[in-house]
C-alpha cells in the first residue's frame, strides 16, 4: 500500500490575525477520497471554519502536527513555529525584497525548509493559479462605499466583517437606496471583477469610458472600469500598445486627469509596477479640477513607491479609513471637507474570510494538489523559492537580500 502524505492545515500566527484557512472542511474531506492524503487540522480559535466544522467533517483535529510533510498556511508563519525540514505553503512576502520579511526568509533557509509561494503559482501561461484577489476586490469596493457613506451621509452601509458572507452583503444592498454618483475603476483583473461584482450588485450602471466623461448628470449610481489604454498614453504621442507598456513603463504618463475630475470615488484594483506612471500626483491632488473624496487603494503600495501617492500607508480592517491632506501631504482624521478618504487594508479578504477560503481551496484542489503527485512538477518548480537551504535559480536575485546588502 502507498504510504499517504500527511498534510497538516496550520493555524494563523501573525499580528494582526487572519482568519483564512487554505482548504475548507468540504474541501478537506474531498482531497482525503481522491488523493493518498492524511490530514490533520492544527487547532485556533480564531480560524473562519471552526474546529468543530473540521471534526464533523471527517477531519482530524490536533496539536500534534510535527510529522506531517506538508503544511499549508496564509500569511507568514512565525519564525518559532517553523519546522524545519518540512514544505511550507503561504504567501511569503519576500519576493519583492520586502524589509520586514528578511529574517522569515534567512530562518527557512536555516532550517532546510522547502517553501511553495503561492503568488508564484503559475501555469505554463505565466497565469496566477491561486489568489485572494477577487475577493480583495469585493470587500474593497464595499468598504470604500462604506466609507463615501460615512462621508456624505447619504446612506448606511455595515461593515463587511459583521456580515456572515457575501449572500448576507447582497440582501443589505437590495434593502439600500445607493444615491447618485460617480465611481471611476482602474484595472482589468480578478481584483477588478470582484469590484464590478460589488457595483452591480448594490445597482450602479456601468458605462463605457467615454460615456462616463459626458458632460451631463446622472440620477443614478454610475462607474466605469478603465484598462491601461484609457489611463495611460505614451510621453512622444505615439499609439498606446499594451506590450510596450509592460515592458517599458516609464515610457508613459498619466491620462487619468479627465475622470479624476468627474469621479466622485476612485477604486484602484490594477497591478502597479515599477516605473509606471502614478495615477496623479499631490499637486494634482490639492488643484482645483481633483473631484475625488474617496480612494479605495486596493492594490495599496505604499509611498513614494505607489500609483497612487496619498497611499502613505496601509489602514486595518479595524481601523479602514484615514484623511488625507493634499495640501499639506499629510494624514488627518477622516470624513473632513477638504480631504480626501483613503481606505487602504492589504488584507481585505480577510474581512469575507469563509467565501475567501473556499474560493482559494477550490483553486487549490484543481490546480496544486495533483501536483504534489506528479513525479515532476514545473509548477511547483517555478514556485519553489527555497530547497535543500538555498535559493533555487529562479530566486537566486534574493540573494543580497538574505544576507541584509
Amino acid at each position: 500500500m502507498t504510504p499517504k502524505t500527511r498534510i497538516a492545515l496550520i493555524r494563523e500566527g501573525k499580528i494582526p490575525p487572519d482568519r483564512r484557512v487554505a482548504f475548507d472542511p468540504f474541501q478537506c474531506r474531498e482531497m482525503m477520497s481522491h488523493y493518498p492524503v492524511d490530514i490533520v487540522v492544527e487547532p485556533s480559535p480564531i480560524r473562519c471554519y471552526t474546529d468543530q466544522e473540521y471534526i464533523d467533517a471527517g477531519i482530524r483535529v490536533d496539536l500534534g502536527i510535527q510529522d506531517c510533510g506538508i503544511y499549508f498556511g496564509i500569511k507568514e508563519v512565525p519564525l518559532d513555529a517553523l519546522i524545519p525540514d518540512k514544505t511550507y505553503f503561504f504567501f511569503s512576502h519576500t519576493i519583492k525584497k520586502q524589509p520586514y520579511n528578511r529574517q522569515l526568509l534567512q530562518t527557512i533557509l536555516d532550517r532546510g525548509i522547502r517553501l511553495v509561494d503561492y503568488e508564484v503559482l503559475t501555469d505554463d501561461r505565466d497565469q496566477r493559479v491561486a489568489a485572494f484577489g477577487y475577493y480583495a476586490g469585493v470587500v474593497g469596493a464595499h468598504n470604500s462605499l462604506y466609507a463615501y457613506g460615512k462621508r456624505t451621509g447619504l446612506f448606511r452601509l455595515p461593515r463587511m466583517k459583521y456580515l456572515r458572507d457575501y449572500a448576507e452583503a447582497i440582501d443589505t444592498y437590495h434593502s439600500m437606496d445607493l444615491p447618485p454618483c460617480r465611481i471611476v475603476v482602474a484595472g482589468g483583473g480578478r481584483v477588478s471583477k470582484g469590484v464590478v461584482r460589488v457595483l452591480e450588485d448594490m445597482g450602479c450602471v456601468r458605462m463605457a469610458p467615454d460615456q462616463f466623461l459626458a458632460n451631463k448628470e446622472f440620477s443614478y449610481p454610475v462607474f466605469t472600469v478603465l484598462l491601461p489604454s484609457e489611463y495611460v498614453r505614451r510621453k512622444d504621442g505615439r499609439p498606446y500598445r499594451k506590450e510596450e507598456f509592460y515592458t517599458r513603463p516609464e515610457d508613459f504618463e498619466s491620462a487619468f486627469a479627465p475622470y479624476a475630475a468627474r469621479a466622485d470615488i476612485f477604486l484602484n484594483a490594477i497591478l502597479w509596477k515599477k516605473g509606471a506612471p502614478a495615477f496623479f500626483t499631490t499637486a494634482e491632488m490639492a488643484g482645483p479640477d481633483f473631484r475625488i473624496q474617496v480612494i479605495g487603494d486596493i492594490t495599496c503600495d505604499i509611498a513614494p513607491d505607489t500609483s497612487v501617492p496619498s497611499t502613505i500607508r496601509a489602514s486595518t480592517i479595524d481601523d479602514p479609513v484615514f484623511g488625507y491632506d493634499p495640501v499639506r501631504q499629510r494624514e488627518v482624521a477622516p470624513y473632513l471637507q477638504d480631504a480626501v478618504d483613503m481606505m487602504t487594508i492589504d488584507n481585505l479578504p480577510s474581512e469575507l474570510p469563509r467565501d475567501a477560503a473556499s474560493a482559494f481551496g477550490a483553486q487549490l484542489l484543481e490546480s496544486v494538489i495533483p501536483e504534489l503527485f506528479l513525479p515532476e512538477s514545473r509548477m511547483l518548480e517555478r514556485a519553489t523559492i527555497t530547497l535543500d537551504g538555498q535559493l533555487t535559480p529562479r530566486f537566486a536575485y534574493l540573494r543580497d537580500y538574505v544576507d541584509g546588502y
